[in-house]
């Protein structure tokens, strides 16, 4: 096994998990098999309780694991579905520790940070790279050099990198910031002297400085990291800001990071990067403009909602558009301080509380009586079925149980299999569940399949005693899961695009591979702005 750790100095937020699934996607693109590990040093086991604003976006996995949204971006770029034990969190880590010491494991030692938590976190690794078959391991060390949180993390990285044998077998990354200070725009070393310092003193020296500056370092900049960082001139790679996080894979490929890394760890040397040029090359020459309006409720925070963007992103390259977003918290449509007139599609995101939900809703009257082209997701397809029950078939106090617990018309209600489920204290429907799609609707006719896997993230669902009055009324659940159960696609009749799902298929779009129904909203509005402009 070979290992490419990622490490980060400065400040948060440069750019480590791009960096490591680009050298992932690389490595790949070169005959290699490769998997990616993130570890997030702080105390929650995992991501699923924790707020988008502070966090972004919670991705799920296949098996239900709520985590970081740079597994996304993993699973993105290596096209890969992966598990749970892909990453590793303090919480995890110390509760598996505190479980074997309860249990009697340690036959009476005393436990302690250096062996026993370095030891747990080298065998999770190390289980996630046997478990995956990969002869490449990417690790992503969030946070910065100097956290308090990822000290034990970095220990036990420095003793995996000497356990494996070296830097035959272990490269560290460095990723870490270049400001341009003052008018006369001087690039600045010193932040990156000093990261590498703190590196150092901890018994980690970088093999490769990935220094992210808003333009190319200069070449006397770069000579001047590699002197005073004891790194060589080559592995000082200039990561100036992209115009898309898919231009970055190409960027360090020109610079050679691919070659260093291959011939220092001695990997598979046959290069098929086209696909992806391919992909970059759809996406930099669209031939239309089209805008997407995101009715949200953390739209402060793009990356809250940043698998809903990408998806975009790979649908707008299959189909030959650029994918202008519109940002629109759903709170300032209810106070009338914005707006969703003129935009060619409308999505409403998942999210959980009543807050925006009245915003959210009026967007979707919108697009259903103007016939613009739609797409809910989860917490959107209960909202779009709530709207639809109040304003076309007169159930006025139509809700969610989840808002008003005593609706008299709760169209969305927890199922009863859901709420013994909760009593047991496990309160999400979470991963991977089969979906049967009905033949001759726009969803079968979207993914060309009756049997289809999709991620879940949800509590509520809608209540079967209202699916026979609403589809009377114009709606057709073409989707459902569980011997047809539960509902989990719905479709507008007499409309051109309007869809809704209760799972995410955002979560499994890929570059070359858009999910499909964000590769149907994308047609649908490209036709319906050509026909608004006619």
């Amino acid at each position: 096994m070979k290992y490419v750790i990622v490490t980060g100095g400065v400040l948060s937020g440069l750019g480590k998990g791009i960096t490591a699934s680009s050298s992932g996607m690389l490595l790949q693109s070169y005959g290699n098999k490769v998997t990616a590990v993130k570890i997030d040093p702080y105390l929650n086991c995992d991501a699923g309780t924790m707020n988008p604003y502070q966090h972004g976006e919670v991705f799920v996995l296949d098996d239900g694991t709520e985590v970081d949204l740079d597994l996304g971006n993993y699973e993105r770029f290596l096209d890969q579905n992966l598990g749970g034990d892909h990453n590793i969190t303090t919480g995890k880590v110390y509760r598996s520790v505190i479980r074997k010491e309860r249990k009697g494991e340690y036959l009476g030692n005393t436990v302690q940070i250096i062996p026993h938590i370095t030891n747990e976190i080298k065998a999770e690794i190390k289980k996630a790279g046997k478990n995956a078959g990969a002869d490449v391991t990417i690790i992503e060390v969030g946070g910065t050099v100097g956290d308090i949180e990822s000290a034990p993390f970095l220990e036990a990285l420095r003793q995996l990198h000497r356990e494996v044998g070296g830097r035959e077998n272990c490269i560290f990354i460095h990723t870490t910031l270049v400001p341009i200070i003052g008018v006369v725009g001087e690039q600045k070393t010193k932040p990156t002297q000093h990261s590498v310092k703190a590196l150092m003193s901890i018994g980690i020296h970088p093999d490769v400085i990935v220094a992210r500056c808003s333009q190319d370092l200069e070449y006397d900049i770069k000579r001047k990291i590699s002197l005073f960082c004891d790194v060589p001139l080559e592995a000082v790679i200039s990561a100036p800001d992209a115009k898309h996080i898919y231009e970055v894979p190409l960027m360090l490929e020109r610079q050679g990071l691919s070659q260093l890394l291959i011939n220092r760890l001695g990997l598979n040397n046959t290069k098929k990067l086209e696909p992806w040029e391919d992909f970059v090359y759809k996406f930099d020459n669209p031939k239309i403009e089209i805008e997407v309006a995101i009715v949200g409720k953390y739209t402060h925070l793009a990356d809250s909602y940043i698998s809903h963007k990408e998806a975009l992103m790979h649908s707008g390259a299959e189909s030959g558009s650029k994918i202008k977003i519109r940002w629109v918290e759903a709170e300032d449509l209810e106070k009338g301080k914005d707006t969703v007139e003129g935009a060619d599609a409308i999505i409403i995101p998942g999210g959980f509380g009543k807050r925006g939900i009245e915003g959210k809703m009026l967007a979707i009257k919108h697009a259903r009586e103007n016939k613009i082209p739609f797409l809910g997701i989860c917490l959107g397809f209960q909202l779009s079925i709530i709207e639809f029950a109040r304003n076309k078939l007169g159930m006025e106090e139509a809700n969610s149980t989840e808002f008003k617990e005593d609706s008299p018309f709760p169209v969305v209600d927890l199922l009863p299999e859901q709420k013994e489920v909760e009593d047991m204290g496990a309160t999400m429907r979470l991963g991977t569940c089969e979906v049967n799609v009905k033949k001759d609707t726009i969803a079968y006719g979207l993914y060309n399949s009756t049997d289809i896997l999709e991620r879940h993230r949800h509590r509520f669902e809608i209540n079967p005693d209202f699916i026979k009055k609403l589809e009377e009324g114009g709606l057709r659940f073409s989707g459902t899961s569980h011997g047809g159960k539960r509902m989990e696609i719905a479709e507008l009749l007499n409309h051109p695009y309007f869809l809704a799902s209760q799972y995410h298929p955002e979560f499994k779009s890929r570059p070359n591979n858009p999910a499909p129904l964000y590769k149907g909203l994308v047609e649908a509005s490209i036709k319906y702005k050509r026909e608004k402009t006619l």
